[in-house]
């Protein structure tokens, strides 16, 4: 369906869980305590079912899975395998940390998983366990060999470039994707949570360094996922690199997504916290929950207000593991 911007929404990404098994220093502040729900407060798996069921009829056609770190789900195969099921799905997505994929990789391929992105920043050792809290690289680099060995043919790495944390790994992380075949997309730092307190990098500054170290940047038009990023390749055609800059040059024009969270409240936007709790009407018809998520959709905002001044009690006040990025 449309909103009344005219813009098509047909992609939904649900935060299964707000629960984490890392802390990234761009998204939980140290020492910062999350209240994370309890588990009742948790859709079910049939409530989410219902949800993406009533979300297809109303023009959803994609969905992404995301935490939070979404394989702490201990029913996460059955739910993609469900999802799948549903009529007007056309793609099933999963956004991880990677840490877990060594357990649920071979499973979810067979699910059927569609494409998996990983967020690596780095492929140091220490850098990744000073950057995220976890010795846990090599688990990551495993959960990739996983996926590629049971069959999975789009794999993403989410890398949030650093200035003074991370910005020499850019290079190498290019490297890294061209030689395992994986698509590499660097997205840009959001200024609230943890990642108030650091300093990213802009789009045109990793062009300069790539184009510095790995040859020029060649526009590639073809479709390679759900979302906004630019995508690059180099002379060589051999990698797919892709750029999601939502502040220094947003898209909100072409938005089509919309969330959910893990206790059913309904984002129409990342930094806005309009929406609807869907909660309540979970145990209505599914009419009656089409009608409402319509109504929500239609007045999704025009843009998000990073760069603007704005009410504050507008503003989305959550860490980005509680709303699913």
């Amino acid at each position: 369906m449309h909103d009344l911007e005219g813009r098509e929404v047909d992609y939904l990404r649900i935060s299964i869980t707000d629960r984490c098994n890392l802390r990234c220093i761009y998204c939980i502040p140290q020492g910062v305590t999350l209240a994370c729900c309890k588990q009742n407060e948790y859709l079910t798996k049939e409530e989410l079912f219902k949800v993406v069921k009533v979300a297809a009829s109303v023009g959803i056609t994609k969905v992404k899975l995301t935490g939070g770190e979404p394989l702490l789900r201990k029913d996460i195969v059955a739910l993609v395998k469900g999802i799948k099921a549903i009529e007007g799905i056309q793609q099933v997505t999963l956004t991880t940390n990677g840490i877990l994929l060594d357990t649920y990789g071979k499973a979810l391929v067979e699910a059927g998983i569609d494409a998996v992105n990983i967020s690596l920043d780095t492929l140091n050792r220490k850098k990744y366990a000073a950057l995220t809290g976890y010795d846990g690289l090599s688990k990551v680099l495993k959960g990739i060999h996983i996926l590629k060995e049971a069959g999975l043919k789009k794999i993403k790495l989410n890398t949030v470039p650093l200035k003074d944390m991370n910005e020499q790994e850019i290079v190498e992380l290019v490297q890294f994707a061209k030689q395992e075949q994986l698509i590499l997309r660097f997205i840009e730092l959001m200024p609230f949570g943890g990642g108030k307190a650091f300093l990213g990098m802009s789009k045109q500054e990793i062009v300069e360094t790539l184009e510095r170290n790995c040859g020029t940047l060649i526009p590639y038009h073809n479709t390679l996922g759900n979302g906004p990023a630019q995508y690059y390749t180099l002379q060589t055609k051999d990698v797919k690199i892709g750029f999601i800059h939502a502040i220094s040059q947003h898209f909100c024009s072409t938005c089509n997504r919309i969330r959910v969270t893990c206790e059913g409240y309904l984002k129409l936007c990342l930094h806005s916290n309009k929406g609807i709790d869907l909660k309540p009407y979970l145990a209505s018809s599914e009419k009656t929950l089409e009608e409402v998520m319509r109504q929500a959709i239609q007045n999704k905002p025009k843009q998000h207000q990073f760069n603007h001044v704005t009410q504050v009690q507008q503003l989305e006040d959550k860490m980005m593991s509680q709303i699913g990025g």
